[in-house]
């Protein structure tokens, strides 16, 4: 694995979109936050009603040519930290050395629309890593001596909706032929709640704010879903497990035989459509076959507060609980639960999973999980590498109002026997040089500190003392 091609693929909202040059879902969120221009606030962003697998014409079209490197949210669904580099990470080297570190051609990134269909995105991943393959199969002999007799292949590093991506190729467009491991972290395999939230205007909740704010946030709600509607990649992350519940029920139901309101159906169905036909796929492509071709290494979050799916009321009223009963391990990344992301198509146990404490938003670029990369390149053994055990969860709001406190909350069974410091920091700032405040205790076993922002974007890092741990988030402050 030593001499393969090393491939990136990005999550949702990773990849930096443009018009001209310009960041377009940087304006266009503020806008749609704040209100200033509602009617033209997505205007830049959606894509045309029904464009399904297709790709955008002008003037829906924007460029994706680079990761993001700072904090980026879509308020009450996904946030994403930015991606370090990931090749620094597994070693590099220049074009005349090879050894532990990754030749100049033996690393690809592969950034792209978020906003469109899965199917179209692994198309292009598919052109693209292929062409590169052949190229780097030219030059890796005379790097890699083992390449002489052992040519290379591709292994597909990737984040969050960047795995259900890379699953597609792998198993409906052949990639598995060109493919010696995948590595997701953070993959939602089974569809993630929190794009039901989205999609039917309760990214945030009212009752987490004054009274006085509550029809602009409502207003704000209705403006992210119809944004959401248009991008067929949200829909194909709703969740295809059993995500739905009636008030008063214990049985758990599909979202296809449970109508949620104000969830269109043509957009539940679109999301079995496309997982059904990987699995479909997989089926196809395992036959006669006791394992894949491919091996497969699977980072999944725990210990955080993870909205799990929806409770439909008498009423038509949605909850979005982060556990459905008192039975089991509810928890996950703070965006896809533990059990839609474990690669259970191919892993015989839950501890095969490699199990860790990161928040989904910042997971790529955790330093803990840096050297388990390092590790799965150079084929060594990762299980021993990684602590299951989480020292504390997080429960932080996604969306706060400027000028006004919001709470952090750290939990778990000994977080009261620990030091806890919040730090709050803009993009570009260093999050070392923010004033640390300290986290108290709750009385109900968590400890707690109240922050307050402008507006803009931020960075929340929280630290844990005996045994150190820091986790980091994106929070979103808007003024409304």
């Amino acid at each position: 694995m030593n001499h393969d091609l090393v491939v990136f693929v990005p999550g949702i909202l990773g990849t930096r979109l443009t018009r001209d040059g310009k960041d377009v879902w940087n304006q266009s969120k503020q806008a749609l936050l704040n209100l200033r221009t509602p009617g033209k606030a997505a205007q830049g962003l959606a894509l045309p009603e029904g464009i399904g697998n297709e790709a955008p014409e002008e003037p829906y079209a924007l460029n994706a040519d680079h990761l993001i490197k700072g904090p980026e949210a879509f308020p009450g669904f996904l946030s994403c930290l930015g991606y370090p580099d990931v090749r620094t990470a597994l070693g590099w080297a220049d074009e005349s050395r090879a050894g532990r570190g990754l030749h100049p051609k033996q690393y690809l990134v592969f950034p792209y629309d978020w906003r469109l269909s899965n199917r179209l995105t692994a198309g292009r991943l598919q052109a693209r890593v292929e062409a590169a393959l052949d190229e780097w199969r030219h030059i890796a002999p005379e790097v890699y001596p083992e390449a002489h007799d052992d040519p290379p292949k591709l292994v597909l590093m990737a984040h969050s909706m960047g795995g259900l991506i890379s699953r597609y190729y792998l198993e409906c467009l052949g990639g598995r032929e060109h493919t010696r491991a995948l590595v997701t972290m953070g993959t939602p395999f089974e569809g993630a709640a929190k794009a039901i939230r989205v999609l039917t205007g309760h990214a945030w909740e009212p009752r987490k704010v004054t009274t006085k704010a509550v029809e602009r946030v409502l207003s704000v709600n209705a403006r992210l879903a119809d944004l959401a509607r248009t991008f067929p990649s949200v829909a194909q992350l709703l969740p295809v497990y059993r995500a739905a519940l009636e008030a008063g029920r214990s049985r758990r139901r599909l979202l296809t035989s449970l109508p949620v309101p104000d969830l269109p159906s043509h957009l539940v169905h679109e999301a079995f459509a496309f997982h059904q036909e990987i699995n479909d796929a997989w089926e196809r492509n395992q036959a006669g076959l006791t394992k894949p071709p491919y091996q497969v290494h699977c980072f999944v979050g725990t210990g955080h507060p993870t909205v799990h799916g929806v409770v439909v009321g008498v009423d038509g009223a949605l909850e979005f609980p982060t556990h459905f009963d008192n039975e089991g391990d509810w928890s996950g990344d703070s965006t896809v639960p533990k059990g839609s992301g474990i690669a259970r198509w191919t892993l015989e146990r839950e501890d095969e999973a490699l199990w860790n404490g990161e928040r989904h938003a910042g997971m790529a670029g955790a330093e803990s999980l840096r050297h388990q990369l390092v590790a799965i390149r150079s084929s060594a053994s990762t299980r021993q590498m990684l602590s299951g055990d989480t020292a504390f969860g997080l429960e932080v709001p996604e969306l706060a109002l400027a000028g006004e406190p919001f709470s952090v909350r750290a939990i778990g069974p000994t977080v009261t026997e620990t030091t806890f410091r919040a730090r709050l920091a803009a993009p570009g700032r260093r999050i070392e040089d923010a004033e640390p405040v300290a986290l108290l205790p709750d009385g109900t076993g968590g400890m707690i500190a109240e922050l307050t922002a402008s507006e803009g974007t931020w960075v929340l890092q929280v630290e844990a003392d005996r045994p150190y741990r820091v986790c980091h988030e994106v929070v979103t402050v808007a003024e409304l």
